[in-house]
């Protein structure tokens, strides 16, 4: 999951924002994933849906950040869980 977490943004990074979509709902479970999805649909330009997703997440208060900025934050939050202590 952590890798297809990371392509997916990847990919909104590079523009494919359909794509990213794509890998993030399989995991909607996941509360980065519904963050990465909330971003997602902020980048699409529908705020109600991102709405609906940031409150998912938990992270309401991020609703008003810069997407990309905030896609690279994710990814260092991703790696830094992820990292071997």
């Amino acid at each position: 999951m952590i890798a297809e977490l990371l392509q997916a943004i990847d990919l909104a990074l590079d523009g494919q924002w359909d794509a990213a979509h794509v890998l993030v709902q399989h995991y909607e479970s996941d509360r980065t994933a519904r963050w990465i999805h909330a971003v997602l649909h902020k980048i699409e330009g529908d705020r109600n849906n991102s709405l609906y997703w940031y409150r998912r997440a938990g992270k309401t208060e991020l609703v008003d950040h810069e997407a990309k900025a905030e896609l690279q934050a994710i990814r260092a939050e991703i790696e830094k869980a992820s990292s071997p202590t």
